[in-house]
């Protein structure tokens, strides 16, 4: 029997088809003006808003994808993920932080579907990330947030834990590796040392070993969701039994986001794009985000089932921003390390893979409910 909160959301139907319009929405996102392209020095250009490219705009796509095929075993989300390794696997790219996310869905495909090239590249990016010539690292050995144009020296950013951190843990368990396990606990320890703030739960944006600072000391909403997604999924990942100290630390960290996470919510189910400032917009894509990390974290019994409500809500808040085409609107352009607030105000809204992918996760989330 379903609760009073969960008798608000849409027929388990109606969810399916929503998640089918953001998915045939994500695969033909195009960048019509050029105005999004990242053009390397190299002479490269990186469709970031467009399917047919690799960043982590990319890897959040299939994550995404990934978890609702998870829970329905929908073949139109398994064959749109196949594609995009059949086309891009054999291209390659730079690696860096960002590009090692579509590896946390290829080491789920690996598992369903053996394929002794795909274990090679997984072999090959783990071993990047954990080399001391490999992937560089901080002081105190944290995951420097090197990307395609910019190197960012002495730089961790709170996407690392999603983007690189994630996938290593899982290359641990996929390699029978546990010292890549243990690092992958150990930089989510170093990230939250850095990145918390004592204050109010939330999580800035990043942190410069060079100056010592945190830049703007912005506590932005993008940047914190992938916080909320990433600590019950490396829970989950890791199967951390109860007791376990660094699973209690994880989830004492999670709950005192989320306190204040429920205190800002708008009424609209939605969160501002600098979590604390009313001032900043609204922002959808942070929002999925939140949805998904709180509810499957409630599910879980890592938080209190009273944060349900609060998830639940922004799911409505999701529903409500996805247009007549399959468009999750309101949705910030992917945001580089800024220096003030109002750099953050200023980022503009445009459909994106990650607003379709978190999206999905939420409503798929949703479903376990329906």
């Amino acid at each position: 029997m379903e609760n009073s909160v969960s008798a608000t959301l849409p027929a388990r139907s109606d969810l399916i088809g929503l998640i089918h319009r953001l998915m045939d929405n994500l695969v033909s996102i195009h960048d019509e003006t050029g105005e999004f392209l990242l053009r390397l020095e190299d002479g490269r250009v990186i469709d970031t808003k467009g399917w047919n490219g690799w960043e982590w705009t990319h890897g959040i796509g299939l994550f995404g994808m990934w978890r609702y095929y998870q829970q329905t075993g929908d073949d139109k989300a398994l064959t749109i993920i196949r594609q995009w390794f059949a086309d891009q696997l054999p291209r390659g790219t730079t690696k860096n932080i960002n590009t090692v996310s579509p590896f946390l869905t290829l080491s789920y495909l690996y598992e369903r579907e053996p394929n002794a090239d795909w274990l090679a590249q997984i072999q090959e990016w783990a071993d990047w990330l954990m080399a001391p010539d490999g992937l560089p690292k901080t002081e105190e050995g944290g995951f420097q947030h090197i990307v395609y144009n910019d190197e960012n020296p002495g730089e961790m950013w709170d996407d690392t834990l999603m983007m690189s951190v994630l996938p290593l843990a899982r290359f641990g368990l996929l390699l029978d590796r546990p010292d890549y396990v243990e690092e992958a606990k150990r930089q989510f320890l170093v990230h939250i040392k850095y990145l918390f703030d004592t204050k109010t739960g939330l999580w800035f944006h990043g942190w410069d070993f060079n100056g010592r600072h945190n830049f703007a000391g912005a506590l932005w909403a993008r940047g914190n969701c992938w916080i909320t997604i990433a600590i019950p999924e490396i829970i989950e990942l890791l199967g951390l039994p109860e007791g376990d100290a660094f699973r209690t630390f994880l989830v004492d960290t999670l709950a005192a986001q989320v306190k204040t996470l429920a205190a800002t919510q708008a009424e609209n189910g939605l969160w501002h794009t600098l979590v604390m400032d009313p001032t900043s917009y609204l922002e959808a894509s942070a929002t999925a985000g939140f949805a998904y990390g709180i509810l499957k974290a409630v599910r879980m019994g890592l938080l209190d089932a009273s944060y349900e409500t609060v998830g639940l809500k922004a799911v409505q808040g999701v529903i409500d921003h996805i247009n007549a085409d399959g468009e999750l609107t309101q949705v910030s352009f992917g945001t580089a390390m800024g220096d003030t607030m109002q750099f953050y105000k200023d980022i503009a809204l445009t459909s994106m893979p990650y607003g379709q992918s978190l999206a999905i996760c939420a409503l798929a989330e949703a479903l376990h409910r329906r």
